[in-house]
This record gives C-alpha cells, sequence and structure tokens, in this order.
C-alpha cells in the first residue's frame, strides 16, 4: 500500500536479434535465454510477449552480408525491414523500435564509416538517416539510433521528416558509454570492431557531467525519448537526466549485468528471480519510464503471477 516504485510489464521494451533463414533459434553461448531468430521466430517471440503485457520491442540485425558500407543495414529487404513488417501484421497494437546503427552490418563492426582507420562522423549520418528511413518504411514505429555519431538525431529527423515520417518519434541512445558491459552483446550481434574499439565515439564511464551535454545536444536535435546506457552501474546518470529533463528517460539493463545474473544463478550463489526483480525495480526507482532488457519476458511473469 506504501510501496513508492511499482514496477509493470508496460515498463519493458524487449531486445530481440532478427537473423537470416527460416526456422532459425540459435542459442547465445553468453546469454542463456537468449537467441539470435529468424523472422517467423521473431514474430512468435512477439506475440508471446505482447500476450504477457510488454508493450514494446525493440529489433537489431544480423545480416547475411556484410561489407564497409553497411549497405545490408538500409536494403528495403533486409532482416529488420522483413521483421517489421512481419510483426506489424502479425501483432499491430505491439510498438516495434528498431536500433539504428551500423556496426552489425559494416566488415569492420564499427559503427562507422571508416578512413585510413579513422572513424568518419559526418559521412556516417547519411547511412544511419538512410536506415531509419528504410525501417519507417517497412513499418518500424520508431527508431533508436545508437551510433553516438554527432548529429545523427538531426540527420535522421530531416530525412524522416522530408519524407513524410514527421510522426516517428526517436529513442536516442544520448549517454552511451564505453562500457565492458557490453562483451556478451558482441556475440549475439556479431559486431566486434575488428581492431581497436569503441571509445572514440562513446562516453568516459568516469563522466558524469558530460552525460548532461550530450543528453541536451539530442534533445536539441529532435530526441523524444532519451536513453542512458548501460543501466545498473549508471542509476547516478539515470537519475541526473531525469531530474533536468522533461522527456521520457530509457535505460539499457545490458547484455553484461543480464548474464552476471544469470551466471550467478547457475553457479547457485543468488536467488536469480529476486536479483531480476530488484535490478528492475533499482532502475525504474532511479528514474527510468522505460527499461531495456532481456530479462522482460522473464520478469513479465513474475509480475502477472
Amino acid at each position: 500500500m506504501v510501496r513508492e516504485t511499482c514496477l509493470t510489464p508496460k515498463d519493458f521494451i524487449y531486445p530481440l536479434f532478427v537473423t537470416f533463414g527460416k526456422g532459425v533459434k540459435k542459442p547465445i553461448s553468453s546469454m542463456p535465454g537468449c537467441f539470435q531468430m529468424s523472422v517467423d521466430e521473431i514474430v512468435k517471440e512477439a506475440q508471446n510477449a505482447f500476450k504477457l503485457g510488454i508493450p514494446a520491442i525493440i529489433l537489431f540485425g544480423i545480416p547475411e552480408h556484410k561489407d564497409e558500407k553497411g549497405t545490408e543495414a538500409y536494403n528495403p529487404k533486409g532482416v529488420v525491414q522483413k521483421a517489421v513488417k512481419e510483426v506489424k501484421n502479425k501483432v499491430p497494437d505491439l510498438i516495434v523500435i528498431t536500433d539504428v546503427c551500423m556496426c552489425e552490418y559494416m566488415s569492420h563492426g564499427h559503427c562507422g564509416v571508416i578512413k585510413n582507420g579513422k572513424i568518419l562522423n559526418d559521412p556516417t549520418l547519411e547511412l544511419l538517416a538512410k536506415e531509419a528511413l528504410s525501417h519507417a518504411k517497412a513499418g518500424a514505429d520508431m527508431v533508436a539510433p545508437s551510433d553516438m555519431m554527432d548529429g545523427r538525431v538531426a540527420a535522421i529527423r530531416d530525412l524522416l521528416d522530408a519524407n513524410g515520417f514527421d510522426e516517428i518519434p526517436i529513442m536516442s541512445y544520448a549517454a552511451k558509454y564505453a562500457s565492458a558491459f557490453y562483451s556478451p552483446f558482441r556475440e549475439a550481434a556479431e559486431s566486434t570492431p575488428s581492431f581497436g574499439d569503441r571509445r572514440s565515439y562513446q562516453m568516459d564511464p568516469a563522466n558524469r557531467r558530460e552525460a548532461i551535454r550530450e543528453v541536451a545536444l539530442d534533445i536539441e536535435e529532435g530526441a523524444d525519448i532519451v536513453m542512458v546506457k548501460p543501466a545498473l552501474s549508471y542509476m547516478d546518470i539515470i537519475s541526473d537526466v531525469k531530474d533536468t529533463f522533461d522527456v521520457p528517460v530509457a535505460a539499457y539493463n545490458v547484455s553484461g549485468e543480464y548474464s552476471m545474473v544469470k551466471a550467478a544463478a547457475k553457479l547457485g550463489w543468488i536467488d536469480e528471480k529476486r536479483v531480476m526483480m530488484e535490478i528492475l525495480t533499482s532502475l525504474k526507482r532511479a528514474g527510468a519510464d522505460l527499461i531495456l532488457t532481456y530479462h522482460a519476458v522473464e520478469a513479465a511473469k513474475e509480475l502477472n503471477k
């Protein structure tokens, strides 16, 4: 009766990895309970999530072909574009969000165009905007740029508006840190950089005030929802963003956070369900309006009991 923070399945966004083929449900070894799935399997998973009261999914693509221009990212017949169409056809009331980034589609695994070993910010913006537009044309309800290139929200907003998609909201990965907690995701999305790392365009984990500047810039460019990523070690950032800005705040409970819970539970060191629910509740308590989490289905089942 006096509980201050109440968690519900409506707080969750469920990340899913879509790959080519049919009848594919390939386990991700470092993320127990998560899979790379073909479009037909994604539809089944989306239907199940919706029945549990989860209002949204976010799709990440694993293409059959990668190159230095990331052409599969904006291919109208790409795996994400196909998945969007099929999910919206079968589960029309489920909100389908798409991750907009180039890392899964580039042969080198980085989030942008590379020349002489350097990431080129501005040439990448054009590709990101093309990718977002292709998702909108496929029927996506929302696009979520995760690349951390400067100016990408404005580039995406301009191209969407110019093509009649001014109603499509943007959920920006606004404060995305160069974190070691992403490691299992690299396997899931097959996006490990072939050289170097992403510290030149993602944030320093030691910086707190910089997050406010990054979020402010994205809101100024047209972001409708802003995200903090990772979540568990960055609850101070979630709280700061929530207190500073009058927009919805999302938090990404990332792969490493998920996998640590799974690993410790497997060893019998923790009560998995209680720890899972405590983490998710703490993220909402810190100020997250939306929580992207691989625990979404399991947590929804617990909340629905």
